[in-house]
């Protein structure tokens, strides 16, 4: 048997990032209002408001933007909801199938005010905006003791999540959603109890107090909140992890959706994505683990660890994570593919780094891993591409607020151009021929762009939108017009290396070997192999074509998968400048 503990589903997927509010609106009648956005930052209570339109240029302001009168664009965009909905996702399931997308992963679409859902108020129900029937799932929930499982009920939003799981796996494709264990929102119902019943609330040791109201003592309500994020406020936690209270909260909302109304696993998600990991201590993961285990032996937890990979190890030792969001992946790559010559790595030692990642861990974790770029969390790779040079992606704190054009006024916003989707198209031939789980987020594959947040979280591109032309800049001056529309050859580069990687067990499952790592001529070649099925990759990073001379190509005939071109034996093997082949067999 093997030792392996990863699910082995997870190294033969392709992942793609939903963030449900931007992806498509699917259902105009439960579009947010401006009571449902009360509570999420900023604080204060707009003077005009309404559903932003989904074609609109990103950064201009509309009527009822300029009615709000302030100066700050980015109370603005965090204001703006665009009405993106399960239902939404549904009707784009076709979408993704034909991309050739096996996995979703879905940012929180748990009852919260804010457009993110990392605030949220509960995790047992999904938000009522999300659903059919807000008003309703509303009175529903008033009727509920949160502290008592056998009350909770099912909104309509909640079932419609059920029908998305089910509508999910009739395509064949694994669903997980995004777990907030760390915190929850001020508006939740553990910590609005708190507010109003102080130290007379059940839920008074959930959350890390600093002081509460008592007029005799001269002290006023005060908490922990995450990074000192007041809209967050932390759960506590002791030596045995997240404390009693929450931690039976989070085991019953975390069997809720794995084995919904106790009907069957097969009705429910198919892991988890865990926020901030690494702000919730090891005791509580490692029970946590066997708890989700418990319910589904084949489920898959993926942790989301910013950080060293020396940092990241101990939390993947088979006890508590399957795989992590891999942007230690993604900081090498924008070091090898993307940075300026002064910044740049060879290709051996992008090789090096790429052999220390994958050795790190045990067995299985390098290929269930999430290999992604861009995420709702960093600038999107088409614009990181335009901005290459502004900074290294690795640097992440420094990097984060200087890839974000609000903060600085050198960060281009403009459109890719042709070259920059080039070394786009070059970066996915290696993310889905690697050792990992490729990662889309959403609209890389139709050439999205945009900033670190709020910036990459614009709106999906859709081919039955109008889109207006982006005219404007962050700070409101102009620029020439940048035309929003579906890279056509994008998607079909993407689509083509997704039915790649899925037609080619050797991508998903097969041994790695570097065949050559050749620093002058910037080429990386390597091998993968699985039960006798060998794929050979040629990835060439320099601007020029170059010739690829190797043992391991002589005297056979190569079909490369990318361009369909015959090989034959003896012949030359040219790659052009800033491209790859994917090379098998030929069958003879």
């Amino acid at each position: 048997m093997s030792s392996e503990f990863v699910p082995h589903w997870s190294k033969t997927v392709v992942w793609y990032q939903i963030f449900p509010e931007r992806f498509r609106n699917g259902d105009k009648s439960n579009d947010p209002t401006v009571a449902d956005i009360k509570g999420a930052d900023p604080k204060e209570s707009p003077k005009a408001w309404q559903v932003h339109p989904w074609g609109s240029d990103w950064y201009k302001l509309q009527d009822y933007e300029k009615k709000n009168g302030e100066p700050e664009m980015w109370k603005h965009l965090l204001r703006r909801r665009y009405g993106g909905d399960l239902q939404g996702i549904i009707d784009k399931l076709d979408y993704l199938q034909e991309l050739g997308i096996t996995a979703i992963y879905l940012n929180p679409v748990f009852q919260s005010p804010s457009l993110h859902k990392y605030d949220g108020e509960s995790y047992h129900h999904i938000d009522p905006t999300f659903g059919p029937d807000p008003a309703g799932d509303r009175k529903l929930i008033a009727t509920e003791d949160p502290l008592d499982p056998s009350t909770w009920v099912w909104t309509s939003a909640d079932k419609l999540a059920l029908k998305l799981i089910r509508e999910a796996h009739n395509r064949d494709m694994k669903i997980i959603f995004d777990g907030v264990f760390n915190h929850l929102g001020y508006n939740s119902f553990a910590f609005q109890d708190v507010v109003k019943n102080q130290q007379n609330s059940p839920y008074k040791d959930w959350f890390i107090i600093k002081s509460w109201d008592d007029p005799k003592k001269g002290t006023s309500f005060d908490y922990e909140g995450w990074f000192g994020v007041k809209s967050l406020p932390e759960l506590r936690e002791d030596s045995t992890g997240i404390v009693a209270g929450p931690k039976h909260y989070i085991f019953n909302a975390t069997e809720r959706w794995m084995n919904p109304k106790g009907e069957g696993i097969e009705n429910g998600i198919d892991g988890w994505r865990l926020d901030v990991a690494f702000c919730v201590g090891h005791p509580f993961w490692k029970k946590w683990r066997k708890h989700v285990r418990s319910i589904n032996p084949e489920a898959y937890m993926t942790a989301e660890i910013v950080d060293t990979p020396d940092k990241v190890k101990p939390y993947m030792q088979g006890d508590e994570f399957d795989g992590e969001m891999n942007y230690n992946f993604a900081f090498a790559s924008a070091e090898f593919f993307f940075n300026p010559d002064a910044m740049r790595i060879s290709a051996t030692e992008y090789d090096k780094r790429l052999k220390e990642l994958r050795e790190l861990y045990p067995t299985g974790v390098a290929y269930a891993s999430q290999n992604l770029f861009g995420s709702h969390d960093s600038n999107r790779i088409g614009s990181h591409i335009v901005n290459r040079g502004i900074g290294n992606f690795r640097d992440w704190g420094k990097y984060f607020n200087t890839s974000v054009a609000l903060n600085n006024s050198n960060y281009s916003t403009r459109k890719p151009q042709p070259e920059d989707i080039q070394l786009q198209k070059l970066f996915a031939i290696m993310q889905m021929t690697y050792v990992g789980a490729p990662m889309i987020y959403y609209g890389d594959e139709v050439g999205m762009w945009g900033g670190n947040d709020p910036d990459a979280r614009k709106p999906m591109i859709w081919d039955d939108i109008k889109y207006e032309d982006e005219v404007f800049n962050a700070n409101g001056t102009r620029h020439a017009p940048d035309k929003v529309e579906i890279n056509q050859s994008l998607f079909n580069h993407y689509k083509k290396l997704v039915h790649i990687r899925k037609n080619n067990p050797a991508l998903q499952l097969g041994t790695y070997k570097t065949l050559l790592a050749d620093d002058e001529n910037d080429l990386l070649v390597f091998e993968r192999n699985y039960n006798g099925e060998n794929v050979i990759v040629v990835i060439n990073n320099s601007s020029k074509e170059a010739e690829v001379k190797l043992p391991e190509l002589g005297g056979k005939c190569f079909k490369d998968q990318l361009s369909s071109n015959e090989l034959k034996k003896g012949g030359r093997i040219i790659v052009p400048g800033k491209w790859g082949l994917i090379l098998s067999s030929c069958s003879e």
